[in-house]
């Protein structure tokens, strides 16, 4: 039995995946918000960059986590394909989800379906990624710590999309952001706890790419992606902005203080 290590660094990578996490949540949570505010084409467009936020962030999360992970006897590789397959379906489920939310009738159906298929997305992929992982040796799972962290992916992605149809306050979103980070990781660890590795000595090699080769560049890639888009939705002026500015204009176009006459002479005066 190989001896599991899942912070092989320290805190650093569960803090930083812990910090991804929550960058997804308050992210996809602001889009969320914006998305509901306004019809037609915005909303999609909402919509689909609030699943792209929190399928990335909770896939990188994962993987950032999974930078720590080492276990004594044996090398990591991880199959490329499979990975990123399992990035495809957390933004595809998560959008499943959150297009649910944001253009279901009624809201507690919406709600609690969007919820489940979500919650069942996310878990497909934290065992899709682990999937990917290639070692000398066999992987094992406790069935009830796997469905605990099933349940817990559920209940995650119900409180998420929950948040994002009630809470509408800047500092409301950053607190729901914090918890739901903090249950997204405990999903990962409670499902990385359920691990166990039977390693096989050997000393051929392994197929696939080593996590510096492959997971820590594309999750640098998704993390500048995550920040990147957290500045532009922050830039990006609300709905009750941008009518609030419209209104401006309007009562600026109609101030009878500003007329025609004091712009351009008229001809009788300008003759004398």
């Amino acid at each position: 039995m190989g001896h599991l290590d899942h912070a092989a660094f320290g805190w650093l990578t569960p803090v930083l995946s812990y910090l991804m996490a929550c960058i997804g949540a308050a992210l996809g949570l602001r889009c969320t918000v914006r998305a509901l505010g306004v019809t037609g084409r915005s909303r999609r467009n909402w919509l689909v960059t609030a699943a792209s936020a929190i399928g990335t962030g909770i896939w990188t999360m994962h993987f950032v986590a999974m930078l720590g992970f080492a276990v004594t006897g044996t090398d990591i590789h991880y199959n490329v394909p499979l990975t990123l397959l399992s990035l495809l379906v957390a933004m595809i489920v998560v959008g499943v989800g959150v297009f649910a939310v944001g253009y279901g009738k009624d809201r507690t159906r919406a709600l609690l379906l969007g919820g489940l298929t979500t919650g069942l997305g996310v878990a497909s992929m934290h065992y899709l990624g682990m999937a990917a992982l290639r070692m000398h040796g066999q992987i094992h799972y406790d069935p009830a710590l796997v469905g605990l962290s099933v349940v817990i992916a559920v209940v995650a992605a119900t409180a998420a999309l929950w948040a994002g149809l009630n809470i509408k306050s800047p500092a409301a979103v950053a607190v729901a952001a914090l918890v739901m980070g903090a249950a997204v990781s405990s999903m990962h660890y409670t499902g990385m706890i359920a691990v166990s590795v039977h390693v096989t000595p050997s000393g051929g090699g392994l197929p696939g790419a080593t996590a510096m080769q492959f997971i820590f560049p594309l999750a640098v890639g998704l993390g500048s992606y995550l920040f990147i888009t957290s500045a532009f939705v922050a830039l990006s002026p609300t709905a009750r902005e941008r009518s609030a500015y419209r209104s401006a204009e309007f009562a600026e176009s109609d101030d009878p203080a500003i007329s025609v006459d004091a712009v351009i002479p008229h001809p009788t005066n300008a003759s004398r």
